[in-house]
């Protein structure tokens, strides 16, 4: 079909998650010298960091990643001490997953630096430009819910 066929480097969800895993990964090198955390690990670091306790269903959700790399990344966390479970007494079955003391410490250490990270790469575009790309990331992902409500 005519018009059908496009370059990869021209799709933009290729070169979105392109790009995401370029940022992803700088910030990435720096936390797993340090702290021997991998991109799974300290994403669920983040988002509890970030939010408290939530379930691994919730964990799925903030984080995108597949509900056994969400698994595996909290099953490390907690054999290092830095997650904990308790019961979730709204469902029993599921369990709250939290940072440890040791857990928020290392979080504490890690979030200054992928601020840097970010603040050096993302000063690459004016604040005007970070706040509409921030504007479209938030339409297109308004987008793909509403696809994925639909799909259901």
């Amino acid at each position: 079909m005519p018009g059908t066929q496009t370059r990869l480097a021209e799709f933009v969800p290729y070169r979105m998650a392109i790009t995401s895993g370029a940022v992803s990964q700088a910030i990435a090198n720096e936390y797993r010298m340090q702290f021997g955390l991998k991109i799974s690990e300290w994403r669920v670091m983040a988002v509890l960091g970030d939010a408290g306790p939530l379930t691994q269903r919730d964990l799925v959700r903030a984080t995108q990643m597949d509900k056994v790399a969400v698994n595996r990344a909290c099953k490390v966390l907690e054999d290092r001490n830095l997650l904990q479970r308790s019961p979730n007494v709204a469902d029993g079955r599921s369990h709250h997953l939290e940072l440890t003391a040791e857990g928020r410490a290392i979080h504490a250490q890690i979030w200054p630096q992928a601020l840097e990270i970010y603040e050096e790469i993302f000063s690459a575009l004016t604040p005007r430009e970070t706040e509409k790309l921030r504007a479209l990331l938030d339409k297109l992902l308004g987008a793909v819910r509403r696809f994925e409500a639909r799909a259901k």
